[in-house]
């Protein structure tokens, strides 16, 4: 049985009103990868009546009265994306298509969602707690550089007028949040709970609380806003972190308490096995059903965190860096009732995370002292503290490959080379993935070769992704299999330059690699690399850093990337001429050469 979706199921259970409404952008999917499902199935479980808003109509505030007055409060977030990337490509033309939508009909979620839908909320019953949270009010939780309106812009509870944002994995602090209010606590009393901000009359206590700069002092200096951001950025982690404060008036402060630790196996074991229909709404299915779930209905989520650190990537901020993953018997369970799917084909199509091969904290350290403010696990290399070992994945691996029924595993969610490569059984786990979790095509993430930018990426170099590649084509062969490698590049990421991209484009000649995908620099809240987009400076050293920032600029470092591509020729020998190096015209713009996949 679905959670209730309008007043009769209400009604139908013997309701009278539920205790929380939980609000999101996304359609209903009732499956753990969407988080409305997970934090709406756990509060059932603890004895809490829950209704579902999905993609209410944000125009008035009356689809918000749906279900009546709710008892304890509005639980609101906008989606499984932040909802201006959701909405808005790179270059900030309105998407055609969302995939969180019903047939993927975009236009049903309004810009900055979770302002618009914690307002409406507010608007349709005073003195309903308001409660905020997902990706969007957890990489919004502080004064924060947004794109899309190229400035500084207030914490989002601000802005949303929310009595409380939980910000990272919210399980545990919704929890204790339900818990308060059903125990008589007023919201506004409710401010001791980790992994959530709150708003203060005053600055709290100086010995919990590290003061960052003044929201009036972020806007007027990029040099105070990267001072901001790299005390946020080191302060993540539930063991080391203390409590963040951000004054906006005298009487106005946001208050971040340290974060949440991270769910341990069996506690992620207990949220993965909620009893979830893992079906969308059956009210989408004359619209097509719900695109994004297709791509996750079949797959199995293992762990939580990453500790691969990534400079482009909000995952440390959202998720943190201590890596949890589920038992082996949890995964076996969830496979085996996927294998009992009327639709099922015989494919799972991943077994993974954030980092496929990542199956638990990096080191020991991490457990005891919490993760290192002031270096990376794997750059510029792999630690000396981390001991890299696949056999427990891969163990896992082959108790599902052996289960009735299933035909093939797929790992699809990303595999980090550099950490593999430094296992010295990586040869093991090299032939087992080739011979049995690889469909013709392997996607990998190098993002760039050059040095210069994969130091600002926080990227192992082109030579462990040379020797990882070399490993791959050699493996293949062996085993008499015709696989291919394909590289994810980012383009124009901060601190590329011409020269930067005219290199990537000679190393894709030279060993024959025809990326698949290439994306342009996203700047979206809460990564490092955005941090250094806005400001132009490293948060973590204040030192100067090259942007590219005008449309002509982003294009050609984009085009080098797709040199091959004959629409490309023109601004190709333009972008080759702007680097002093037309020597390379007729290499990288003429049509007459061939380009191959890497096999």
């Amino acid at each position: 049985m679905f959670l209730p979706v309008t007043r009769e199921e209400i009604h139908e259970r013997g309701w009278m009103q539920p205790d929380f409404v939980l609000v999101t952008g996304d359609a209903y999917v009732d499956h753990h990868s969407f988080g409305t499902a997970i934090i709406g199935r756990l509060l059932e479980k603890r004895g809490y009546k829950i209704a579902v808003l999905s993609r209410p109509d944000y125009r008035s505030c009356e689809d918000f009265k749906r279900f009546g007055r709710p008892r304890l409060g509005f639980l609101i977030n906008s989606g499984t994306v932040d909802s201006m990337v959701n909405n808005y490509s790179v270059f900030k033309h309105k998407r055609k298509r969302d995939e969180y939508a019903p047939g993927g009909e975009a236009g049903g979620r309004p810009d900055r969602a979770l302002i618009v839908y914690a307002n409406r909320a507010r608007e349709a019953y005073k003195g309903v707690p308001v409660i905020i949270g997902g990706i969007e009010a957890s990489l919004r939780r502080l004064g924060h550089y947004d794109y899309w309106s190229d400035k500084i812009r207030r914490s989002v509870l601000l802005d949303a007028k929310a009595d409380l944002l939980i910000y990272g994995m919210g399980e545990r602090a919704v929890c204790e949040i339900a818990d308060a209010l059903r125990d008589g606590f007023e919201i506004k009393d409710v401010t001791w709970i980790r992994g959530t901000c709150y708003k203060a009359a005053a600055n709290p206590d100086e010995n919990k609380f590290i003061q960052l700069p003044a929201y009036d002092d972020i806007i007027k200096s990029k040099k105070a806003y990267a001072e901001s951001f790299a005390v946020q950025f080191k302060n993540n982690d539930a063991i080391s972190a203390k409590g963040l404060a951000e004054k906006y008036t005298d009487t106005v402060w946001v208050v971040q308490n340290p974060p949440q630790p991270p769910l341990e196996p069996l506690e992620l074991d207990e949220i993965y096995e909620l009893p979830f229909e893992n079906e969308e709404h059956p009210s989408y299915k004359d619209a097509g059903g719900v695109p994004g779930f297709g791509e996750v209905k079949f797959s199995i989520v293992s762990t939580r965190g990453c500790f691969g650190g990534c400079s482009f990537c909000a995952l440390t901020y959202h998720q943190g860096r201590q890596v949890r993953g589920r038992t082996r018997e949890s995964l076996l369970n969830e496979a085996k009732k996927l294998t009992e799917k009327k639709d099922f084909k015989g494919y799972i199509h991943d077994v993974g995370g954030p980092t496929a091969n990542f199956r638990g904290p990096a080191c020991k350290r991490q457990t005891a002292k919490g993760v290192c403010t002031d270096r990376d696990c794997l750059f510029p290399g792999v630690c000396a503290a981390i001991k890299p070992d696949h056999e427990e994945y891969l163990n896992i691996l082959r108790s599902m490959r052996k289960l009735d029924k299933v035909k093939k595993v797929f790992i699809r969610s990303g595999i980090r080379y550099d950490y593999l490569m430094a296992d010295p059984k990586c040869d093991a786990f090299i032939e087992e993935l080739c011979r049995y979790h690889v469909s013709g095509t392997l996607k990998v993430a190098p993002e760039h070769v050059s040095k210069n930018v994969l130091g600002y990426m926080h990227k192992s170099s082109k030579k462990v992704f040379l020797e990882f590649a070399a490993k791959y084509k050699e493996t293949n062969k062996r085993l008499g299999m015709k696989q291919y490698l394909i590289p994810y590049l980012i383009s124009s990421h901060p601190g590329s330059t011409l020269k930067d991209a005219v290199e990537l484009a000679l190393f894709l000649k030279e060993y024959g690699f025809v990326p698949d995908q290439v994306q342009d620099f996203y700047p979206t809240p809460g990564t490092l690399a955005t941090c250094m987009y806005y400001t132009e400076m490293d948060p973590l050293t204040m030192e100067p850093v090259y942007v590219a920032k005008t449309m002509e600029e982003k294009k050609m470092q984009r085009a080098l990337i797709h040199f091959h591509k004959r629409e490309n020729s023109r601004i190709v020998a333009a972008a080759l001429k702007k680097a002093g190096r037309e020597d390379l015209i007729p290499i990288l713009s003429s049509h007459k050469y061939h380009t191959r996949r890497h096999k």
